[in-house]
């Protein structure tokens, strides 16, 4: 399903928080790996004096020399088929429009890199390249990488959400047999709704009968569903059913509880607007998830609708 990984890399060791998840991923699906670093062009200010050239040129030595260095590593230490790319340009556009060339099936980013840690969960550059890339992607949280063999990661507990859609289910072979590779303990997760009905005034008794009763008839469905699963998938699981009203602190709360290592969702559900890269869900786990999160894509590239921003952007490109 993978067969082409990227991994960028800016020359930091809190970007590198990456290659152990890269190295379970490719030796699992037997992918081709690429580590790309991209050279922005520095600003040259007011003045518009010309860059030196000298510098730039010991600049981009410097920086093919860490990258050859890593992919060798990757392919002595880990025994990957690994490439190395230096890239010069705006980084986060330079890297979408390299995956998209090159056919790259997952993007495997940090959510911090040289800027160091900050108060934001994702850092600029993550959350450009989430937004454009459009394709499969796993963020690492880098305020928890410390110290990792490149080799021998193995996650122990993986967290599915579902919501009972086809477009929710796009996940569960690469769950399941994740699961099988590393031996560990899969967890599906489906949260039903409580209906809350608008009012000014205390529900009355009616009303609060009325909920519970659609409740119940609900965690019926659900249950029903979840248990049709067993008979699709090869590995056992367990199954968690909750009851709240809003889906993604469920689904955080449970996340945090089970002290899953990885959690493995399709970028829309059943209301996720074909027209936006990712669904709420998938959202919220970007902007404040706090385990590394593997979001598989449902959509083609053709299929997701540029932003007024691109559309502007693309018009004055243009002109």
């Amino acid at each position: 399903m993978f067969k082409q990984l990227l991994a960028p890399l800016d020359g930091s060791i809190t970007a590198e928080c990456t290659l152990p998840h890269l190295v379970a991923l490719a030796r699992f699906y037997q992918a081709r790996v690429t580590v790309v670093r991209v050279l922005d062009f520095p600003a040259t200010g007011l003045d518009k004096q010309p860059t030196d050239t000298l510098q730039w040129e010991l600049y981009k030595a410097e920086a093919k020399a860490y990258l050859d260095d890593v992919a060798e590593r990757l392919r002595t230490e880990a025994d990957l088929e690994t490439e190395s790319v230096l890239l010069e340009g705006e980084a986060a556009q330079s890297i979408c429009d390299f995956a998209r060339s090159n056919d790259v099936a997952m993007i495997i980013i940090s959510s911090h890199g040289q800027s160091g840690l900050s108060r934001w969960n994702v850092s600029s550059v993550a959350h450009k390249i989430l937004q454009c890339a459009h394709r499969s992607v796993m963020i690492v949280r880098a305020y928890h990488a410390g110290e990792q063999a490149l080799t021998g990661l193995r996650y122990s507990r993986l967290l599915v959400p579902l919501d009972g859609s086809q477009r929710a289910e796009c996940v569960l072979s690469t769950a399941d047999t994740l699961a099988r590779a590393h031996e560990a303990q899969l967890l599906l997760a489906h949260v039903v709704v409580k209906p809350e009905m608008p009012h000014q005034f205390p529900l009355t008794a009616d009303d609060k009968e009325l909920i519970e009763h659609l409740v119940v008839r609900i965690r019926e469905a659900a249950t029903q569903y979840m248990e049709l699963l067993r008979d699709r998938l090869m590995y056992p699981f367990e199954l968690r059913l909750l009851t709240s009203r809003n889906i993604a602190l469920a689904l955080h709360d449970l996340a945090e509880e089970a002290e899953v290592d990885l959690v493995v969702l399709g970028a829309h559900g059943s209301g996720g607007k074909p027209k936006w890269s990712y669904g709420s869900v998938a959202t919220s786990f970007i902007e404040y998830g706090s385990v590394p999160l593997l979001v598989v894509q449902d959509l083609d590239p053709e299929e997701v609708e540029p932003t007024q921003a691109e559309k502007a952007a693309q018009e004055k490109k243009g002109h």
